[in-house]
């Protein structure tokens, strides 16, 4: 059997084992199954040791693929274009994604209207989860602080708190300073991590024969948790989310996939499929990174350097589906408790949700909604705000996740095309330098007296 086949028997799987967990959890609910729902929480450890399983490889794969990249890179002038160009899409997807929430949450106005009974019940039922999330984000550093805590003191604390960003950093600094040693010197090091990252690659193959049933163990779970009646309540607010969450995926990105990339879209879905189911049944950036690297590298075409250093960079960096979360959220929150933003509300939520950092795991945009809702002055209600909508927060993290996975992948395309075309003009220029030196006349002082 193909490859190619091997991967669509896969893919074909794990959207089975997806169906399959939401009807089941659906049918517990509706028909009122006990012994369906117990059954379906019981398994639900099957699905969290999946995700485990490939957090497990993630820092080892960063490392070493990151490493491998920064060390053959060779030029600063190199490490410079990709990482400029990857900040600048980051940077400009995510404000768009941001604006997109809002604006789809102004036409349709999820929060108006909302019995301030019903708010309040709803608030309690989450209010000692909220308090959580407003402790930490009260605990967050500052900008300098978060500048400073990019660099690690201690890598290998770092690597054990799945901090990607620090480790990201120190990574490529160690990788540059590789790529100027002698060549005698380097290989031995560039050889062992292509190794590392080889065996990382081969433990992922051997953990997505579990993906199927991880799948149905984690939707059907979901779905038995929080039941129908949770979801009825909240409804408007979930379909505007993915609403926007689409809008943005099949407007903003489509356009960055055909105009940066150069991809067709029908491809693109093609080719990282398996990728974006994985994204969307675990709610994990950072679980899906190494089959996102799988998929860019094998059916995207992005060459491995590139690869290696925009998709790890994108877990904590590109978090479009998150800004257009953030901005849904911001404006039903607002609408709820009646608060008028205006113009210097909608650029702060726009900002907040541009800057804020993320850690590419289940439930970490919590937090940094919390400082968009701070942003725009709700004030205590702020934490009440978030209370309200994090019963629903498990299956808006699923669209977001899915969406942060979309952008990177499509960034990793557009920067590896680029670098590409920066290496054959380069060769260009080089070989008319060639040509030029070849063909110059000899000078009168180099001929024979």
């Amino acid at each position: 059997m193909s490859p190619c086949g091997s991967l669509m028997k896969l893919h074909t799987k794990i959207l089975l084992g997806l169906a399959a967990g939401a009807i089941a959890g659906v049918a517990s609910r509706a028909a009122d199954i006990a012994w369906l729902q117990k059954l379906l929480l019981w398994i639900e450890p099957v699905g969290t040791a999946f995700i485990q399983l490939i957090m497990m490889v993630v820092v080892p794969l960063v490392v070493a693929s990151l490493f491998v990249a920064m060390a053959s890179l060779g030029q600063g002038r190199r490490l410079a274009s990709l990482g400029g160009r990857t900040l600048a899409y980051f940077l400009a997807t995510t404000a768009i994604g941001s604006v997109i929430g809002m604006s789809v949450a102004l036409v349709a106005r999820p929060g108006a209207g909302l019995d301030p009974a019903t708010r309040d019940a709803l608030a309690a039922q989450f209010q000692a989860n909220a308090g959580k999330a407003a402790a930490a984000a009260g605990s967050a550093p500052g900008i300098a602080q978060l500048l400073l805590n990019m660099i690690p003191q201690n890598p290998f604390g770092a690597a054990a708190r799945m901090e990607l960003l620090p480790l990201i950093i120190c990574t490529i600094i160690f990788g540059v300073a590789a790529s100027r040693l002698p060549e005698a010197r380097r290989q031995p090091l560039v050889l062992f991590f292509q190794g590392l990252n080889d065996i990382c690659m081969l433990v992922i193959r051997w953990v997505m024969v579990l993906s199927p049933y991880a799948v149905f163990a984690l939707i059907g779970a979901t779905v038995a948790r929080f039941g129908t009646d949770l979801l009825q309540r909240l409804l408007v607010y979930c379909v505007v989310v993915w609403v926007a969450e689409a809008v943005h995926v099949f407007g903003t990105l489509a356009i960055a996939m055909r105009m940066l990339a150069r991809l067709k879209v029908t491809a693109f879905f093609r080719g990282v499929a398996k990728a974006l189911l994985v994204a969307f049944s675990t709610a994990s950036s950072n679980a899906t990174l190494p089959v996102s690297i799988e998929a860019a590298e094998e059916n995207l075409g992005v060459p491995p350097h590139v690869a290696s250093f925009v998709l790890p960079l994108g877990t904590s960096l590109n978090l479009n589906g998150a800004a257009v979360y953030r901005g849904v959220t911001a404006i039903f929150v607002a609408q709820v408790y009646g608060l008028s933003l205006g113009l210097p509300g909608y650029v702060s939520v726009v900002v907040a949700s541009t800057l804020a950092l993320g850690v590419g795991v289940p439930g970490s945009s919590l937090i940094t909604t919390l400082v968009v809702l701070n942003a725009i002055g709700l004030g205590s209600n702020a934490v009440l705000g978030l209370a309200l909508v994090l019963g629903v927060d498990r299956l808006n993290d699923m669209a977001r996740s899915t969406v942060n996975v979309i952008s990177s992948l499509i960034c990793a395309a557009y920067v590896g095309r680029c670098d590409r075309t920066d290496r054959t003009n380069q060769t260009d220029r080089s070989d008319r330098s060639e040509k030029t030196r070849a063909a110059a006349p000899t000078s009168p002082a180099s001929l024979p007296s």
